[in-house]
């Protein structure tokens, strides 16, 4: 889970930092004293979880909190108690009083990964591709394999194909680990192979090339 921190205090900064390393599996990718400067952040990283100040210079942390982009979590940290109605107003996982016990920051993390648990097992995994002027929201576990086909990706779906203009690094980004990249031009899902050797892949009557460079993930991952 990555994670940034944002409070115009340094100690405060100081201090989750030093909780956040309790937690193998929460990676802290910023800090900022600065809320606009980590606005910016937030609109070309990749972040799951937001520890935010309410009371700061300029831009309040209920501010910056409403320009967040959704999906993103959001933990409020502050002295003030007077702030907590608005704060679950814009859905804010948890309201943490300064000065924050470990303990305390560690049942706020513990709620963030209760959520997370419950939205993977609400969620079958779903992408959206744009063909043209369509769009498609098509189910991982349809898709059969991935060729790339020039600028574009040719999705071959049990019972359609589908061609998107994207990179085959921009293809494996929102696949889930079923799938996995065999060659320069082929990613394929797992759980469609019908049978493979050191060469190539067959999958319903497609036969998939498996190059020197991607074998031994490949037989790793089946293995």
């Amino acid at each position: 889970m990555k994670v940034i921190v944002v409070d115009d205090e340094p100690r405060a900064i100081e201090l989750i930092k030093n909780y956040l390393t309790h937690f193998d599996s929460v990676e802290l990718t910023g800090t900022f004293r600065n809320p606009m400067q980590a606005f910016g952040f937030l609109t070309k990283e990749a972040v799951d979880l937001v520890f935010l100040d309410i009371n700061m210079p300029h831009l309040s942390g209920i501010s910056l909190s409403r320009m967040i982009p959704p999906g993103i979590k959001i933990i409020f940290t502050t002295a003030y108690s007077e702030y907590a109605v608005e704060s679950y107003e814009v859905q804010a996982v948890d309201y943490l009083l300064k000065p924050i016990s470990l303990e305390r920051f560690t049942k706020a993390i513990s709620r963030v990964f209760q959520i997370q648990d419950q939205q993977t097992r609400d969620q079958e995994p779903v992408i959206s591709l744009k063909s043209g002027s369509k769009m498609y929201r098509i189910e991982t576990k349809n898709i059969l394999y991935l060729e790339k086909d020039g600028n574009y990706m040719m999705y071959h779906v049990t019972d359609q194909k589908i061609l998107a203009r994207e990179s085959i690094a921009e293809a494996i980004q929102k696949l889930p680990d079923i799938f996995i990249r065999v060659h320069k031009s082929f990613i394929v899902n797992i759980n469609k192979i019908d049978s493979f050797d050191k060469n190539e892949i067959r999958i319903a009557d497609n036969l998939i090339p498996i190059s020197n460079s991607f074998r031994t993930a490949f037989v790793e991952k089946m293995s």
